[in-house]
């Protein structure tokens, strides 16, 4: 059987995106990442008058080693390289290639980095500088600042991906109820708890909301943008505001550094790793385990406090 005419470095590029889209349920986000990084590739590729139908080993090698040149963090090469490893996979499997140069690559060393956490007094902090903020006299800014502190209450009591947070519908506040429904990376659904806090600032958010006469949305923290609700970056840029308000650093505060306080601080009140990767909706237990240190301070913890010949101080 005969391969198929060696396509352009475009052309395989959109089929492998397609294909992560169609059998892995990959996110707008995931595909976007993945489509820059391969973008690269291509580019420096073609500079050197190479294609990624025909380039080897050695290509890849080399492209590495430029990515270094150009200070990427060996993290971002890695990323780079696990696009790559996989774009060469399926152009195998579908006959594209008759072999895989990538298979054989391997990757910058990487140390273990630690997620930034904040603490729970930080935490309080900053949750008590969004309560404040909704005592103002004028309404929009109430009612911006309620959006803030709901939003707030609910990623930490949650957990959620950003990108889960924002395009909350408005149903999850009109309904009283304890569960979220959370439709996550590959479409893989998981039920997250609400506590009353969060419930309570849900409630009170969406009231000032229809008191303003807000325009009817089907989303929970609507926009006028093309999304149609809030975008995670313009949400990050007002929680670093906040968070500067607050007394607080503002680069150390993120979406993202509040759903680590949230992994954290379950995992050092005596949460179980496994539950710890069902709410956050990690679909493999090592994408969880960056949390260990935590359970191996509470266990050093454990064995100081409880253990019966350890020394008192």
């Amino acid at each position: 059987m005969a391969r198929p005419k060696a396509a352009g470095n475009e052309t395989l590029i959109e089929l492998f995106l397609d294909m992560i889209a169609a059998e892995r349920g990959a996110s707008v986000n995931t595909l976007d990442a993945y489509r820059r990084d391969l973008a690269d590739f291509s580019a420096d590729l073609t500079v050197k008058n190479q294609t990624i139908a025909a380039a080897d080993s050695d290509a890849l090698r080399a492209y590495l080693g430029r990515l270094s040149k150009r200070q990427l963090a060996p993290a971002s090469v890695a990323r780079r390289l696990s696009a790559i490893r996989q774009l060469y996979r399926f152009l195998y499997s579908e006959g594209r290639r008759g072999d895989d140069p990538a298979a054989a690559i391997e990757g910058p060393k990487r140390g273990r980095r630690l997620p930034k956490v904040l603490s729970i007094r930080e935490v309080d902090e900053l949750l008590a500088q969004a309560k404040t903020a909704t005592q103002s006299e004028s309404k929009s800014e109430r009612l911006r600042a309620a959006r803030m502190e709901c939003l707030l209450e609910v990623l930490y009591a949650t957990g959620l991906r950003v990108s889960e947070l924002v395009a909350l519908p408005d149903s999850a506040a009109r309904r009283d109820q304890r569960m979220l429904v959370i439709r996550g990376k590959g479409g893989r659904e998981r039920l997250v708890p609400l506590n009353d806090a969060a419930r309570r600032t849900m409630k009170d958010y969406l009231a000032l909301r229809e008191e303003a006469k807000a325009d009817k949305s089907k989303w929970l923290f609507p926009s006028f943008g093309e999304s149609g609700h809030l975008t995670r970056q313009h949400f990050a840029r007002e929680l670093k505001a906040l968070a500067a308000s607050a007394g607080l650093k503002a680069a150390q505060v993120s979406p993202h550094v509040l759903r680590h306080a949230f992994a954290s601080h379950l995992l050092q009140n005596g949460a179980d790793l496994r539950v710890v990767q069902t709410l956050l909706g990690h679909a493999d237990i090592s994408t969880t385990q960056i949390y260990t240190h935590v359970l191996e301070e509470r266990l050093k913890s454990l064995v100081r406090d409880l253990h019966p010949l350890a020394e008192k101080g």
